[in-house]
């Protein structure tokens, strides 16, 4: 078992980068602990609550207690399957505002600037706008990934971005155009009806050439001689094997296992190694540190017209939106249902959104528990540039056992300001006239929850993770003493290895993870092939005129 590339972990960016690698004629083995990604459950858009909820797709971790959470325990829910988590998420798709990109650039990640990576996103898209506006010289059109709108046929979500337009905001065509900030249509993985995963997207087509191939396996550590990394130790059923990589050794196993099984390589913080008996091949303290994930609320409201999602709440209308999506793949099943969004600032002096809404017409809970209010809508809210920081550890140095995940939310007293402005100004937009027809009453928090402290209470008991944990394995400059990997993504201290994932990420990046996780794929994979990178662009992104001195 030997390829010119072994890539750990058939995931977002794992399978962009066996496509391209496989593209060049380069062979590829990657490992997968979990399995195939057919079936119903994964690829029907709307059952998107079934596979995050499922152990035989979810790696099933925990936070350890967040004691600034009243010691709740979170779900960390990972993609263990073919695809990874592009095949359970929630298929909204967010390129991350530039400024993001230039802040990495900032920290160290030379050639990751906005200018840099824009190409890329181009190169990924294939992008459709569904006659909803937007913004086609910054959109890629051939691309191998998919990207669309859904229909917004109810009225519930042009009355959300008429709210907002009401209260002052802007409007936006395309917020991964050249303005991100405002309200307007969502977009999603989603194709011809179906969830358009990084493994539809990428792995299968790599997989119908002869030099892409995965094996399903469960990756124990890379092994490396003499400073150099040569392949990866691999359980199967009950036999250890080595899949042996003449070029190099690319771990891509998302925030929580890339840094894991670089920890059970020898690689990480020398001390925390030591105390689990594992040889320190490189002490790198980065390994695992500067974990980040955006957590939200969902400020719900009852409605008074029975136009909510809630009518198809029962078994027989379930059947019947499932059977016309299995024969024809259109229909309610056919869309993630998030379809309207909005990104906006908490105050004056922020130059960029820092505030994340995805609008739903239902009152629902993301393991799919519904309201007892029976109709009703939300929004998602949550700040999106939270300064506390969590650590993956290990918990022994057993392969089977999962990691330590300490998120540390909430632990910056920022964080509990920057949610209660997120309440206020929520509250604020579903009291606009759009909404007058609709909002019968607030059901969370509640009319009563008032005051500051009232807030922290419900945000303690109810803040939830948006499930875009990152950081773990952070990209900087080769002399930097908390840098996992250098801005080429290969590992400090260990030659023929990289991590290319969402682990690298300097800073979290505004909106949801997937997007940026496959253009790290994309970008990685010029990288292993010695390639020039792609050539820069030169779009300004929309900055608001007033920044400095307006919220909208």
């Amino acid at each position: 078992m030997e390829a010119d590339f072994v890539i750990v972990g058939a995931g977002s960016a794992g399978c962009a980068m066996a496509y391209r690698l496989s593209e060049a004629g380069a062979s590829v083995l990657v490992i997968e602990h979990g399995g195939t990604d057919a079936g119903p459950f994964i690829q029907m858009p709307a059952a998107l609550s079934y596979p995050m909820n499922m152990k035989r797709y979810d790696w099933g971790f925990q936070s350890e207690p967040e004691p600034h959470l009243g010691n709740r325990r979170l779900a960390c829910p990972r993609g263990k399957v073919i695809g990874g988590s592009s095949s359970i998420n929630g298929m909204v798709y967010v390129r991350g505002h530039p400024m993001d990109f230039d802040h990495w650039e900032q920290a160290g990640a030379a050639g990751w600037s906005y200018a840099d990576v824009l190409p890329y996103y181009k190169r990924m898209e294939s992008w459709h706008d569904g006659g909803h506006g937007g913004d086609p010289d910054w959109r890629g059109t051939d691309g191998p990934l998919h990207v669309s709108r859904g229909p917004r046929d109810n009225p519930l979500f042009k009355a959300f971005v008429d709210a907002g337009q009401q209260a002052g905001y802007e409007v936006t065509g395309d917020y991964n155009g050249q303005k991100q900030e405002g309200f307007g249509p969502m977009e999603q993985t989603v194709w011809k009806g179906r969830r358009w995963s990084a493994a539809n997207a990428y792995l299968h087509p790599a997989l119908r050439r002869d030099t892409c191939d995965v094996v399903r396996a469960l990756a124990q550590r890379v092994v490396i001689e003499d400073g150099r990394a040569v392949g990866v130790e691999v359980r199967r059923g009950d036999k250890l094997e080595i899949i042996r990589a003449r070029r190099e050794v690319v771990i891509a196993a998302s925030s929580i296992n890339s840094p894991k099984l670089l920890m059970l390589s020898g690689v990480g913080p020398a001390a925390h190694l030591a105390e689990h008996g594992i040889e320190v091949v490189a002490d790198r303290p980065g390994v695992g540190r500067n974990l980040q994930d955006h957590l939200e609320l969902y400020i719900q409201y009852a409605s008074k017209v029975p136009i909510t999602l809630y009518r198809y709440w029962n078994l027989m209308s379930k059947a019947r939106i499932g059977a016309q999506w299995l024969f024809t793949k259109t229909g309610m099943g056919a869309s993630n249902q998030f379809e309207s969004a909005a990104f906006i600032r908490s105050r004056a002096g922020i130059p960029y959104p820092d505030i994340q809404y995805h609008f739903l017409p239902i009152a629902v809970r993301y393991d799919g528990k519904v309201a007892a209010e029976g109709h009703g809508f939300q929004a998602h809210v949550g700040p999106m540039r939270s300064a506390s920081r969590g650590a993956v550890t290990l918990r022994s140095a057993d392969p089977a056992d999962d990691p330590r995940i300490a998120f540390n939310y909430m632990s910056d007293p920022q964080d509990w300001e920057d949610f209660r402005t997120c309440i206020r100004l929520t509250r604020e937009v579903f009291g606009q006239q759009a909404f007058s027809p609709f909002v019968k009453h607030e059901i969370q928090p509640g009319a009563a929850v008032q005051s500051d402290a009232e807030l922290d209470a419900f945000i303690t008991e109810h803040a939830e993770s948006a499930y875009h944990p990152c950081g773990t394995c952070r990209m900087g400059a080769a002399d930097d003493p908390g840098a996992v990997v250098d801005p080429q993504t290969r590992v400090i201290g260990v030659d023929a290895l990289r991590v290319a994932d969402s682990s690298i990420f300097p800073r979290i990046t505004n909106g949801n993870l997937n997007a940026p996780s496959i253009m790290v794929g994309e970008k990685a994979s010029d990288l292993l092939l010695g390639r020039d990178p792609l050539a820069r662009a030169n779009d300004a992104p929309w900055v608001h005129p007033d920044w400095e001195t307006a919220q909208r």
